[in-house]
């Protein structure tokens, strides 16, 4: 099933014509400090979406090579409590704050080669959204601004005005803001909407979406954050309807501001999410001072690419474990994700997939001898070997663990 495209392949195909704008990247952003609560999304002294901090960001994505930079909170209507009922009609998604300089931050930008990612939470006042979306996606265009990530948070299941995020008047919705970012060429990844049925098929620049708890629900969710097997469940439910933006990559695991949480997976793990959970866009979530601490560990995920020629999956069993390898597009390079639950398992994987006749370099991201989920999720370690088709990599994965492969061919 993780290696079925039924339901992709029976859209119609695309209607956009070129689509050479749509690129998979990685990107990096001012997001997770905002639910560790270091700066906040609101105006005033914490606030987190300012020029000189966006620039931090800039510089951070510039020097490591990532094409973008996520800002939340640049723009009015954070203020009040806009996850409430009609709170996010005090949104605006043309006029920044003004400690965001939005002319001075896209040239920057433009300079460093990175772009800025957009940022449009509506608080599911989908109406407000809509009668601004002409506006708001010309000023996206206008800054350089590629992508942008959407979202409609909301307390129940019941929207604003009675809506429900599957009625027919939200499809309908999801599908005008498609329409709308592909007459100004950008890149759509949608948060808490519509959950994927094969349409980017037909509209490639709705290129990956939520949809499904990512890693924000590990500082915000009461009960303490994603268990350990969630991430063993969601490539057998989720993900088969399509990418997801998971936004993992979180170096700092526990959450001095939320001591009832914590991010419920060893270090490793999170490297091997960006194998497992597939999407051509995918986050390096933690804060640059946090990758600075772990050079060895941060380089699998400048390594790692977001763009597959093909998948391949190599075991697992839902809510237990999974082990997936993908080969990266246009290279002879493979990587490898595989992860547990809460439960430590050995896992040997065949290097059956990799092209006969070549060598590899593996480095092999795992987790340390003490590492646990909730003990000591840091603990990790990092070996090479030599590979080639037909040999196998023993892994051991700690509770809440898993590893990382990158397979580099001679």
């Amino acid at each position: 099933m993780i290696t079925n495209y039924l339901t992709l392949n029976l859209n119609e195909p695309n209607k956009l014509g070129d689509v050479s704008w749509i690129k998979p990247a990685k990107y990096v952003g001012i997001w997770w400090e905002l639910h560790l609560e270091k700066t906040s999304w609101k105006s005033g002294p914490t606030h987190g979406a300012t020029t000189a901090n966006t620039k931090k960001y800039i510089d951070f994505a510039a020097k490591h090579g990532f094409a973008g930079v996520l800002v939340e909170g640049w723009n009015k209507g954070w203020d009040g409590e806009w996850w409430l009922p009609g709170g996010g009609n005090a949104f605006n998604f043309y006029t920044p704050t003004p400690d965001f300089d939005v002319e001075e931050l896209s040239r920057y930008a433009k300079q460093k080669g990175v772009y800025i990612i957009g940022h449009h939470e509506t608080g599911a006042a989908i109406e407000n959204y809509e009668s601004q979306l002409d506006d708001a996606f010309d000023f996206l265009e206008r800054y350089g601004m590629k992508a942008v990530k959407t979202g409609y948070v909301e307390t129940g299941e019941e929207l604003v005005n009675g809506l429900y995020h599957h009625g027919q008047f939200y499809v309908n919705h999801a599908q005008r803001v498609i329409d709308v970012a592909a007459k100004h060429k950008i890149a759509v990844v949608a948060h808490e909407t519509v959950k994927d049925t094969g349409e980017r098929r037909t509209y490639p620049n709705i290129i990956s979406r939520e949809v499904a708890r990512g890693q924000e629900y590990d500082a915000w969710s009461a009960d303490g954050g994603n268990p350990p097997n969630h991430t063993a469940i969601i490539p057998f439910t989720r993900m088969l309807s399509g990418p997801m933006d998971f936004t993992p990559g979180a170096f700092e695991l526990t959450l001095p501001s939320r001591p009832n949480n914590q991010v419920n997976t060893t270090l490793a793990k999170q490297l091997a999410l960006y194998v497992v959970v597939y999407s051509p866009v995918q986050m390096a979530s933690d804060l640059p001072e946090h990758y600075e601490q772990h050079p060895d560990a941060f380089r699998f995920i400048k390594d790692v690419a977001v763009d597959w020629e093909t998948t391949k999956a190599l075991g697992g069993e839902i809510g237990e474990y999974v082990a997936i390898a993908r080969k990266a597009r246009a290279s002879d390079n493979w990587f490898v994700g595989a992860l547990t639950n809460e439960n430590a398992r050995g896992l040997k994987l065949k290097m059956d997939f990799l092209d006969a006749g070549k060598k590899y370099v593996a480095r092999i991201y795992q987790d340390g001898k003490t590492a646990h989920y909730a003990k000591n999720p840091g603990s990790y370690e990092i070996r090479e070997m030599d590979v080639s088709r037909g040999d196998e990599i023993s892994l051991q994965l700690a509770p809440g663990g898993g590893a990382a492969i990158s397979l580099i061919a001679k």
